[in-house]
């Protein structure tokens, strides 16, 4: 008997489709998704309610994380909208990856730019590649006058002030507030689920990395669960030492040394090598910790992180080294070593602090100059258990659902503050952004291309969308706000939690400035690209059901 033949639908069928149906397309996709955003942008957020993937009897998500809602957005409706969703949705993740916050700011300034874009290019004949041009040139005065408004902050109350303005907590941003302040902006702050309702913290006394011992039977403090011991040397490697042959060049050297408490850092320590160790412990004691890290090229870094600390030498496998080849100089000192089954730390490495002074600079260097997250993510690390600073926020809340919302809550807003206590903040509420109008008025002054001049106005709107999308989202009238700031003083803007007029400085609402510098930087290019596509090439689906005629 014949196979009856398939239906195949048009969506899923390959096709190609040309101006003027991919802008439309777009637009409406675009338009869909950052609609579901814009309610998100402010202090007083609303929030939105996305159906979970997996039906269950669970209440949707509630989120107000522009980049969230933007990630949850998997496919829309109509092939030509899905390619533009998709669009502003990898650009916004792209921005959260990177900056941590921002993306409704981007999304509102997008929105504005693409649609006024494409009125310009469809009643007036512009050209999207000669705009894309002008619109990339207007970043560098935009980013000019945005570090003319930069400042700094000083004192947990102050951050804790930055960091209400990321976030709708007041316990969670105080909480931040105190922890930065301590930490400092390379910190190292592990953010966990809660153990109660309650926020807690603790605070971390020197460096410590994430491997432990290698037996239990090295604890010598039963009280903490851990290994401590005092004045301690340290031999920094990743060897494998299987026998305990390979252990007497080292053990005989340290005794000869007249070291009494030694750190034994390796890739493995077998149960023969560790029992030599408990026989001499009269001699010396000696306290066997794993390499740190998994991968070689962390656990190289982290090595050498380690021996600039405590001034050792490390000891590398591939390297081709041996026990055999130690010397006393080689290994580095500890006012205090300690391990347990899953941490050791050091604190007071007695290394050379110029050296390490320099190392941290060069490590400071490389992050500014790199982009790529997880390599950022991994040099933060780095720095931050270099100085010393280390932290643990448990987020706690009623439900487990509410616990890791209001945890990702925790890690966005850490992020942003990093940057705006490295690189300043500005005033917030969207006033920065406003402020900005105003380096682009000489160009279009002088500006004589259409086109050209098309693009300073679109700018200078789209720079007032954030806030007046801040101020209808708080049930302001964003004409009305917008009249009576044109005779405030500079900076001054809407407070629209105390609802007043007022200094942003004075209000002490602030907007980190990488933060604010990404998302223009996302808004700006991403529109300008998006504007420049002429084609959709859509490629066949397979069918979804056997159809028969």
């Amino acid at each position: 008997m014949a196979r009856p033949p398939v239906v195949v639908k048009d969506f899923q069928k390959p096709k190609v489709v040309f101006q003027p149906e991919v802008r439309q397309g777009m637009q409406r996709g675009i338009n869909q998704i950052i609609n579901a955003i814009r309610p998100t942008l402010g202090p007083l957020p609303r929030t939105v309610a996305i159906e979970r993937i997996a039906r269950t009897d669970e209440l949707p998500e509630l989120l107000d994380s522009g980049g969230t809602i933007a990630r949850r957005i998997i496919q829309i409706e109509g092939r030509d909208e899905d390619v533009g969703a998709m669009f502003i949705r990898h650009v916004l993740w792209e921005l959260q990856e990177k900056a941590g916050d921002g993306t409704a700011t981007a999304a509102v300034m997008f929105q504005s730019i693409f649609n006024q874009g494409v009125q310009h290019i469809v009643n007036s004949g512009g050209n999207a590649m000669r705009m894309r041009t002008y619109f990339e040139r207007c970043l560098p005065p935009i980013f000019e006058a945005l570090d003319r408004q930069t400042r700094h902050l000083q004192g947990k109350n102050q951050l804790a002030q930055l960091a209400a303005t990321i976030i709708n907590d007041p316990p969670l941003a105080k909480m931040l507030g105190e922890i930065f302040d301590v930490i400092g902006p390379f910190g190292r702050l592990e953010i966990r689920q809660g153990r109660s309702r309650e926020l807690e913290r603790e605070y971390v006394e020197g460096i410590y990395w994430d491997s432990g011992w290698f037996s239990r039977e090295m604890m010598n403090n039963p009280q903490d669960l851990r290994a401590e011991l005092e004045d301690a040397w340290l031999l920094i490697s990743d060897l494998e030492i299987n026998e305990p042959a390979e252990l007497m060049p080292l053990l005989e050297m340290a005794v000869g040394a007249g070291v009494q408490r030694l750190v034994l850092i390796a890739a493995t320590l077998s149960d023969r090598a560790m029992s030599l160790l408990t026989v001499n412990k009269d001699r010396i004691t000696v306290l066997g910790v794993k390499s740190p890290e998994i991968a070689a090229s962390k656990r190289q870094a982290a090595l050498q992180d380690l021996a600039i600390l405590t001034g050792g030498t490390p000891f590398f496998k591939a390297a081709g080294d041996t026990l055999n080849n130690v010397r006393p100089e080689h290994l580095g000192r500890a006012r205090r070593v300690w391990a347990n089954r899953d941490f050791f730390g050091v604190i007071g490495g007695r290394g050379d602090p110029r050296r390490l002074r320099q190392h941290l600079k060069e490590l400071r260097k490389t992050f500014s100059a790199t982009s790529d997250k997880e390599a950022r993510e991994a040099l933060l690390a780095r720095i931050g258990r270099l100085m010393g600073g280390s932290a643990t926020l448990w987020v706690g809340d009623i439900t487990p659902t509410a616990i890791e919302q209001r945890k990702e809550l925790a890690i966005r807003a850490a992020e942003a503050m990093r940057g705006a206590m490295r690189e300043g903040v500005v005033p917030g509420g969207g006033v920065a952004l406003l402020a900005c109008r105003e380096v682009l008025r000489p160009y279009l002054m002088k500006a004589e291309d259409p086109d050209e001049k098309a693009v300073y106005r679109i700018l200078m709107r789209a720079l007032e969308a954030p806030a007046r999308t801040l101020w209808q989202n708080a049930g302001f009238n964003d004409i009305e706000i917008m009249a009576d700031l044109r005779f405030a003083p500079p900076n001054f803007g809407l407070d629209v939690v105390h609802k007043r007029i007022i200094s942003m400085a004075e209000a002490g609402i602030w907007d980190a400035a990488t933060v604010v510098k990404a998302a223009v930087h996302s808004a700006v290019a991403g529109a300008a690209l998006a504007l420049t596509t002429d084609v959709i090439i859509h490629r066949r689906r397979p069918p979804e059901s056997m159809d028969t005629a």
